[in-house]
């Protein structure tokens, strides 16, 4: 019989983490952590809300097909001859930038002719509001809070060789510059919001200048 005392066996050593590593632990996590949430900040800061340029979008469509849509005649439609006119030397009331009269007011949109949306050329004007607020054709301010809208129409030459064609040729002595009497103009409608702005351009030509 055997008297040699048997080995114990030993416990398994028990691993853990030190208060070192734990603290150093929880300083990279919150570099980390700080450096995830800046970026969103940043990002969610510069980023434009996708509803909101929606329908800045939408609204800029609308405003833009409206003055495409206008009339462009050589006379005031109130002219006797504003349906006969074969250039604005026929007029008696040519048309020219600005409301001439007659026109309905801001809050009575839309006006009879596409000049009469803006005082001058190449100038941007508030042309859609209605004591200062964004108003629809009909007039009726729009529930759209954060919007503005400005139009710009400024006169274009077009052509070939980059001249006007019709009445308004410059070989026919009639000035192109900033002129209302010319055959075709662009049109940039610009809508502001949250810090951004949205701009579509259109065109209108002179294609029915009798059809009032």
């Amino acid at each position: 019989m055997s008297t040699e005392p048997r080995a114990v066996p030993r416990a398994p050593r028990q691993r853990g983490v030190t208060l070192i590593e734990m603290i150093v632990f929880m300083v990279i996590i919150g570099v980390a952590l700080a450096a995830i949430v800046g970026v969103m900040a940043l990002t969610t800061s510069q980023s434009a809300d996708p509803v909101r340029r929606k329908q800045a979008l939408i609204l800029a469509e609308g405003l833009l097909e409206e003055v495409e849509r206008a009339n462009f005649s050589y006379c005031d439609p109130f002219d006797p001859n504003a349906a006969t006119a074969a250039s604005s030397k026929d007029c008696t009331i040519p048309e020219a930038w600005g409301q001439l009269g007659g026109e309905p007011s801001s809050s009575g949109r839309p006006y009879d002719n596409v000049n009469d949306y803006v005082a001058a050329a190449g100038t941007a004007n508030a042309a859609f509001d209605v004591g200062g607020k964004l108003a629809d054709a009909n007039g009726n301010v729009l529930d759209l809070a954060g919007y503005s809208a400005s139009v710009t129409i400024t006169p274009v030459a077009l052509g070939p060789d980059g001249a006007q064609v019709g009445a308004n040729n410059p070989s026919a002595g009639v000035s192109t510059g900033s002129s209302a009497d010319n055959e075709a103009l662009r049109i940039t409608v610009t809508v502001s919001y949250d810090g951004q702005t949205l701009t579509l351009d259109g065109y209108r030509t002179r294609y029915a200048p009798n059809a009032l």
